[in-house]
């Protein structure tokens, strides 16, 4: 039974990813930064639902002292991590020349610290010792191609992609596999700052016409972090619907 820690878990694509997870009868350790009580309240559902151990663990990913603390809790209450998927993050609309620097490190502190944070945390105490391990991140399209008004979105999101494929071969002897998801246009909380108009745009510019849900991205995450996946690392899988080709 693997262990599975989900940062950004309380979210909507870390609570699909969560429950995908436990539907394959993975233990769930699902983080959270402010949203505790969505946390406890999605462990405790999966813990009854699907028969397995969840839990939540607090950390502010940007934060190195609060990541080691929450990989303590991992250890206490599940002896360990088998599988890491980076998915916190924190995204901004706005004009490149207004972007203040307190802007900035925001969206580094969190989109990009937070994967090298967790990463390096369960590399050093687990995988590597174990000789096996799956880190799994969550970029976007925009890391790929970049985005009007989200230029430190993209940057660090490219961020990602460099590091994936740059850790997949340093860690590939190791028997660490390590990729990663860009997600096209997907319907979250994220999303609410969009109006109608601007989503039936996007849908229209999506060759498979519509929008991406949380569950789209945690059925491919499944897929990377298993075993029918053993064979693939350091890649950059889009789910996008065609938006990004």
């Amino acid at each position: 039974m693997k262990r599975v820690l989900v940062t950004g878990g309380s979210g909507g694509i870390g609570a699909a990813v969560c429950r995908a997870f436990a539907v394959q009868g993975c233990e769930i350790a699902v983080h959270y930064h402010k949203g505790q009580e969505k946390a406890t309240r999605l462990s405790e559902e999966i813990a009854r639902e699907y028969g397995v151990k969840a839990a939540p663990l607090y950390a502010d990913v940007a934060d190195r002292a609060s990541v080691s603390r929450m990989f303590d809790e991992a250890q206490r209450i599940f002896g360990g991590i088998d599988v890491l998927v980076n998915n916190a993050g924190i995204a901004q609309q706005k004009l490149f020349t207004d972007v203040t620097e307190a802007d900035w490190r925001a969206m580094t502190g969190v989109n990009l610290d937070g994967v090298f944070f967790c990463s390096q945390e369960v590399l050093r105490r687990w995988m590597l010792p174990a000789h096996s391990g799956v880190i799994l991140n969550i970029s976007s399209m925009w890391g790929q191609v970049g985005a009007s008004c989200e230029v430190p979105y993209s940057a660090v999101k490219a961020g990602v992609i460099g590091m994936t494929k740059a850790l997949a071969k340093e860690v590939g002897l190791s028997g660490v596999r390590v990729n990663c998801i860009a997600p096209g246009v997907v319907m979250t909380d994220m999303m609410k700052g969009f109006d109608s108009q601007t989503l039936d745009s996007l849908r229209e510019e999506t060759p498979l016409y519509r929008l991406g849900t949380p569950e789209d991205i945690a059925e491919a995450a499944v897929f990377l972090c298993g075993d029918k996946a053993g064979f693939i690392t350091g890649q950059v899988l889009g789910v996008n619907g065609g938006f990004i080709i």
